[in-house]
């Protein structure tokens, strides 16, 4: 299933044990040039292997599968030197599986029933390294926001924030607060390539993967 890929196409990896979901992602995915779907796993010990072995640049990661489930999966294979972004695609979405895999380091949560347009973009998203979620899910991360995080995890993401630069932590706030990296340099005047370089520090400096995972701890320290 490896063959060559086109430069500039996303290889996509599909994890999910029903074989008919798998089949319609197949077929969403596959009428656009630039995304091609290099592999199809069955469980989270099959994604983790073909990912690697097929060096993909987006994981459909589906979170209840028989073996080794879609979260596990997912602290694996962002654990690896060159990690794919990992988009969760699930039915459920009223659990801690949320917010469990964006703080492991997804990059989007969207749900099954998502229409296909919304799936293609949300994969060409976290791609690029932007964030992907559901309305839905939006409204679990505000609503887990709004109750008020842990003090213990309040005071550990203040504490990270803290070793940010003035330019560092504006950045980082503005992901907190959803903004792009377009919106970002709109707002700080600084270019979009300026800003993807404050952002990479921010994400050394957080000890995190993405965006995402930027924006909860802005949120964990009660900075959004």
């Amino acid at each position: 299933m490896a063959g060559v890929t086109e430069p500039g196409v996303v290889r996509v990896l599909l994890a999910d044990d029903d074989a008919l979901v798998r089949a319609g992602l197949r077929m969403i995915l596959g009428g656009h040039p630039d995304l091609e779907v290099v592999g199809e796993a069955r469980d989270g010990v099959e994604a983790v292997a073909l990912a690697g072995r097929l060096a993909v640049d987006v994981v459909l990661m589906d979170i209840r599968m028989p073996r080794r489930d879609g979260l596990s999966a997912t602290e694996e294979l962002l654990r690896t030197p060159s990690p794919p972004a990992v988009l969760v695609l699930t039915t459920f979405d009223t659990d801690d599986s949320v917010l469990t895999a964006l703080r492991l380091g997804a990059s989007g949560f969207l749900l099954k029933d998502t229409p296909p347009d919304r799936i293609v973009d949300a994969v060409r998203r976290v791609a690029a390294g932007e964030p992907a979620l559901s309305p839905t899910v939006t409204a679990q991360l505000i609503a887990a926001v709004a109750s008020g995080p842990q003090p213990d995890r309040t005071a550990a993401a203040r504490t990270r924030l803290d070793s940010l630069t003035e330019r560092e932590r504006a950045v980082a706030l503005a992901v907190g607060a959803g903004r792009s990296n377009a919106e970002i340099g709109a707002e700080l005047y600084l270019s979009v390539a300026t800003v993807k370089a404050h952002l990479s520090r921010v994400m050394v400096k957080l000890g995190v993967e993405n965006r995402v995972q930027v924006a909860i701890q802005v949120h964990d320290a009660g900075l959004a």
